[in-house]
């Protein structure tokens, strides 16, 4: 029988559970960041004065996918909103709910905060994300743009 999946926010003992999770998060969308950027995310993630947070999945003493998620103003709301950045569940466990857990977990921690919205990207191609995140959530039909500046 498959253990069960507990969600739970991380810990600065939870490090050398995320790296590889974030690392292959990184390689799933062929992108390489400096270590710089992984150690700044991280110091980031743990900091109660940042409004970044991570929660990872575990399959008893195993981190089997991540999440983060930025709380931020809104003009279209007096609640804030909520950015789910980063989604990742291991390839393993994939097609088992893990996923679903995490987006539900930001959920309920969004709206613990107050938070009036949940919002995300992901590619055009990752088909099996999407089948998931039309079963939850809504498509507004908004296309993005982004300009890189450094």
């Amino acid at each position: 029988m498959t253990q069960s999946i507990q969600i739970k926010p991380a810990s600065a003992a939870d490090h050398d559970a995320w790296m590889p999770l974030w690392q292959a998060y990184l390689g799933f969308y062929k992108t390489e960041l400096p270590a710089q950027v992984s150690d700044s995310t991280w110091k980031r993630l743990l900091d109660p004065a940042e409004p970044t947070h991570l929660a990872l999945a575990w399959q008893g003493e195993k981190a089997v996918g991540m999440v983060h998620f930025i709380y931020h103003r809104s003009n279209w709301s007096i609640g804030n909103s909520c950015y789910l950045q980063d989604l990742f569940v291991s390839p393993d466990m994939r097609g088992t709910g893990v996923g679903r857990q995490l987006i539900e977990h930001v959920y309920t921690t969004a709206r613990a905060a107050e938070c009036a919205k949940v919002h995300w990207l992901t590619h055009e191609t990752n088909a099996t994300a999407i089948a998931l995140y039309e079963r939850i959530a809504e498509r507004p039909g908004f296309i993005q743009f982004r300009k890189a500046l450094s």
